[in-house]
This record gives C-alpha cells, structure tokens and sequence, in this order.
C-alpha cells in the first residue's frame, strides 16, 4: 500500500487551519461536499505542495438492496480525477432503502446473502472508478438477527472476492467494544491487514452507559489503545484523525495529531 503518513479531515470550517498546521501528510475530504469541476482555494493550495487529497464518500450505499446509483459514482470518480487521488473510499453500510434516505450509516447484515449484494455493489462501482477503492467498517448499535458470518470473515471475503482496500476504523472498533461487547483484539487478529489502506481516529462520548462516536470530542485513550494494538500487528500506511464538529483549538488538534504519531512510531 502506499504510505500516507499521519493526516487529518480537511472540512471547511478548519480549512485554513489545516492549510497552515505543520506536519500534515495527507488530507481526506468528504466527497459529496465538493464540486466535480473546481475546489476550494484551501484544498488547491495542498494539492500545489503535493498533499495527497483523499475522497471519502458517505453515499454510494454499497451495502444496500437497491442498485447502484451511477451518477454517485461517476461523482466519486470526477472527484478523484481532479484530486488526482491514489484512492478513494466509502463504508460498508446501507443509507438508501426503498426510496427513502435514512441519513445514517446503518449496518449490513452479516450473511451469504447480503454479502452476495455488496461483493455486486463494489465490483458494479469499481467498474466505474479509476483508482482502488477502499472500504470502511463502521460503529453500530445493534445486531441484525441470524447472523452467519463474524466481522472478520465478512470483511476478509469481501476483500478477497472483490479486490478493495481496507479502510479500519479504530474508534468505530472501539465503539463496538464498548456497546456490543465485540472484541477488537479478536478482530484484529483475523483481518487481511496487508490489505489496509490506512486507519480513521476520532473522539466520541458516552451518554446513559453508551458510546457515540461523534467525531466531536477528544480521542480516548482506549481508541489510541486500539490503535496501538494495530500498530503491534502491522505498520499501517497512514493514520487520519476525524474531526466533523465542536471544534477545539489548533493547539488540541496538534496535541491529538502528535498522540497519534507516538503511537504510530510503535509499529515495527
């Protein structure tokens, strides 16, 4: 994989902020947040030094029923084109069912037949990308029913029979742990992690005993932890620390930043 370093999300509201922190190796960007034909002056000033720019798409809903919206796609693609991105990515999860937009991330059903549906989705969008396509493992509140598969094995067939990228989520690893019971040492252990195209950080809270991952407070140390038994197992290419609302101060994002280095130069 190609190595990243340590980045950060670039959002409007901490443009200039991440124009002008030092020590940024990448950036990711929310994909549906940006015109196909021009960027904001922020995001061309990290391109002209050479600041690899990632689309992150929230959209496609590879994991639903309904077929692939191509038109999300060939955005996705446009996106990246005039990025010049060496990859772009979305979630494992459904947003769109039956006509209606939840506005959510919602789980995919751990089963043969909803993996059938989303080994189609990926490879139907793949088909319409011009770079690999990483995907992202997400927070959850709740288990479908009947479930046949465990995380590891979903993910490792999906990697395995469509070719895509890894984008691990260590807070959403967290999260699970701490409201489902899951554990993500177990799953770490049997992910493809040669398959990983770089890591997501972010901060969340708990609220009447459950975590939220609200990309909108300070990192626990438990996701640093989980980050840190990750880096045990293999160097990850590149690490991004989230960051969507309540914004703290240049210097928390630094501190934050740097936390997350310390624990990278753990890795062998």
């Amino acid at each position: 994989m190609r190595e990243l370093g340590v980045g950060i999300g670039w959002r409007s509201e901490i443009d200039l902020t991440v124009e002008r922190m030092p020590g940024i190796d990448f950036v990711e960007v929310v994909a549906e947040n940006l015109h196909r034909d021009h960027l904001p002056e922020s995001l061309r000033v990290l391109r002209s030094r050479g600041t690899p720019v990632l689309p992150h798409a929230v959209s496609l809903s590879l994991g639903g029923a309904d077929p692939v919206d191509g038109a999300r796609v060939e955005h996705l693609a446009a996106v990246a084109d005039l990025l010049d991105a060496p990859l772009v990515s979305d979630h494992i999860c459904f947003v769109r069912a039956g006509g209606l937009d939840s506005g959510h991330l919602m789980p995919v059903p751990r089963t043969r037949d909803a993996l059938e549906v989303l080994v189609a989705n990926v490879r139907t969008a793949q088909s319409g990308l011009g770079v690999p396509l990483a995907l992202e493992n997400i927070a959850v509140l709740l288990r479908w029913p009947d479930t046949e598969l465990t995380e590891a094995q979903f993910l490792t067939d999906l990697v395995e029979r469509t070719g895509c990228l890894l984008l691990v989520d260590v807070a959403n690893l967290w999260a699970n742990a701490r409201n489902l019971g899951e554990d993500p040492l177990e799953l770490l252990d049997a992910l493809p992690l040669d398959r990983i195209a770089y890591v997501h950080v972010a901060g969340g809270v708990t609220v009447d005993g459950v975590y939220h991952d609200t990309h909108a407070h300070p990192v626990p140390d438990e996701v640093l932890g989980v980050l840190g038994e990750l880096c045990a197992r293999t160097r990850p290419p590149g690490v991004l620390l989230e960051r969507d609302d309540n914004y703290p101060s240049d210097a928390e994002l630094v501190s934050e930043l740097d936390a997350i280095r310390a624990v990278l130069a753990t890795a062998p």
